[in-house]
């Protein structure tokens, strides 16, 4: 089976208008099980005239770990925020955002809370300082980005590191918060890069992790570890990739690397829970859990099917506060799975 054909092994969830609001004739919750959560959302769209843009369905799905509250993206429709599991959706991009996800890390989200920005492929991109109350735009950069990481350590943020869709690996930084763009360099070996803070940049091109202090004019090898996840996550005063060994950690800003814990084969996270001992990471087997910081891992939830994407089309999240795991990928519907 093809990775476009999970939607038809799920059954389908729904929605009904109710004010700015679409509200779910929700099924009864069968925990263990995916649900999709989507489909009723976007039948009422279609119905006002608001059919989601090439692929269709949904792109992406993103979780405030310290809300639960969930963020799915319909592709030329915006941002849909809900906080109740699917039951309701309301967009909150205030037309702000557009285009589609082209991979699972085109929205980077503070493990604080709150904030993040959306680096998206054929329309606007733009962020939410404010659990999405309120949005801003990114300058246009064309058909826009891959993926980009921010400076989540400042009250303010305004350093921006990403990379260009379709361009050989064309890497840009902003330190006005995307306001204006200054192009670093291009590598068509670019796999994942990060921000630690205002200073530090964080590159991976095939082999090993590089660092920079001065805005990406130069660049060091700091480690040989290759991790999968495209972009670091900063978290608690670490720095954070997952790779084939596990969760691969810096605890000096990105100086030096080790493997934290036991090996488990992973591509997408770490997205933490109440604090960096408890973590879920995503790889081609299905959902891993710790609780002891990586030293074991359990499995936590199998994938939609085997053949769903795992890697750049697939976009995977975990809410610790409702215990709920959400998957979504380019043109297919979003789904749920409640522990």
């Amino acid at each position: 089976m093809r990775w476009w054909a999970c939607a038809a092994l799920l059954a389908a969830g729904g929605s009904t208008r109710e004010g700015s609001a679409w509200a779910a004739e929700a099924p009864a919750a069968e925990k263990g099980k995916w649900t999709i959560i989507s489909d009723r959302l976007l039948s009422e769209l279609e119905k006002e005239g608001k059919k989601p843009d090439w692929p269709g369905k949904t792109t992406g799905v993103v979780v405030d770990r310290t809300t639960g509250d969930t963020f799915v993206l319909i592709p030329g429709q915006g941002i849909w925020r809900t906080a109740d599991k699917g039951a309701t959706f309301k967009r909150v991009d205030g037309g702000k955002i557009g285009g589609r996800c082209e991979t699972g890390w085109t929205i980077h989200m503070d493990p604080g809370g709150k904030r993040m920005v959306c680096f998206m492929l054929d329309g606007p991109s733009g962020y939410t300082l404010d659990g999405g109350k309120t949005w801003s735009g990114l300058a246009g950069m064309g058909r826009g980005w891959d993926y980009g990481a921010v400076d989540w350590t400042a009250s303010e943020p305004k350093v921006i590191f990403a990379l260009r869709h379709e361009t050989g690996g064309e890497l840009y930084s902003s330190k006005d918060l995307g306001k204006t763009w200054k192009k670093v360099g291009t590598d068509p070996k670019i796999q994942g890069l990060g921000v630690v803070d205002a200073e530090t940049l964080l590159l991976h091109r095939e082999k090993g992790i590089e660092r920079s202090t001065d805005g990406g004019a130069t660049w060091t090898k700091v480690s040989d570890l290759n991790p999968r996840s495209r972009v670091a996550v900063l978290f608690q005063g670490a720095v954070y990739w997952v790779g084939p060994a596990g969760l691969i950690a810096s605890k000096d800003k990105g100086r030096t690397w080790e493997v934290q814990g036991s090996a488990v084969d992973a591509v997408m996270g770490p997205f933490f829970g109440k604090d960096e001992r408890h973590a879920i990471v995503v790889g081609k087997k299905g959902f891993f859990e710790t609780t002891d910081g990586g030293k074991t891992w359990k499995d936590a939830a199998a994938l939609p099917d085997p053949e769903c994407r795992v890697d750049w089309y697939g976009n995977y999240a975990w809410d610790p506060v409702g215990n709920v795991f959400y998957f979504a990928n380019m043109g297919r519907p979003a789904w749920k799975y409640e522990r």
